[in-house]
């Protein structure tokens, strides 16, 4: 476990290798994380650390202003990483995109773009039913369970519902740039998340 950034994603582009071969990315913006807390086992009961982003872009209630003591900056947005040490890390101390390099591997979280109420073929990827021969039954579930036994439906069961909006991890995503100047990661291929939200980058544990 080990300590991450907290970004934006700003959308997917493409860059053009040595060779000439084209490399999809997404683009995530990483202002500076400011360490605004640290965990530790004799206090918590655990070891993290909090890093925070955006400050001054929200206004924040007194509960939430009641973390940042000090210099600290009132941070919009916070988040915490498990670590194994907590060592050589202070309060107000900032990470910005040289944590990582090229060719690092990355763990990212972020929320799923919402898809809304999905039936079951978009959802689970069931099979339709015929389209020709008089059938009316092209889009629908089909049989959800048996007769007398066990006389309900199991839970669990794949159904039409809500789609989408959920945590989700990608692993092991290489990193193809740290651009300082811009402060922004290019990671390949696509992560979770619309344009603009809020995405936690990690390094891989290398089992």
């Amino acid at each position: 476990m080990t300590l991450g950034l907290l970004g934006r994603k700003v959308g997917m582009t493409q860059i053009f290798a040595a060779d000439g071969t084209s490399v999809p990315v997404t683009v995530v913006a990483i202002e500076p994380n400011t360490v605004t807390k640290i965990r530790t086992p004799e206090q918590d009961g655990y070891t993290a650390v909090q890093v925070g982003i955006e400050a001054g872009k929200r206004r924040l209630n007194k509960p939430d202003l009641g973390q940042f003591k000090g210099d600290l900056p009132a941070c919009a947005v916070v988040r915490e990483f498990r670590v194994d040490s907590v060592d050589g890390v202070t309060l107000g101390q900032t990470f910005d995109v040289n944590l990582f390099a090229e060719g690092d591997l990355v763990d990212v979280t972020g929320i799923s773009k919402g898809k809304g109420f999905a039936g079951t073929i978009k959802r689970h990827s069931f099979a339709s039913g015929p389209e020709t021969h008089g059938a009316d039954h092209h889009r629908e579930p089909g049989s959800i369970g048996a007769g007398t036994t066990p006389g309900r439906v199991y839970k669990g069961t794949r159904m039409a519902g809500h789609m989408g909006v959920d945590r989700v991890t990608v692993q092991k995503m290489k990193v193809i740039r740290c651009d300082g100047e811009r402060n922004v990661i290019l990671v390949k291929g696509s992560i979770p998340g619309a344009k603009n939200a809020l995405v936690a980058m990690s390094k891989s544990v290398q089992i």
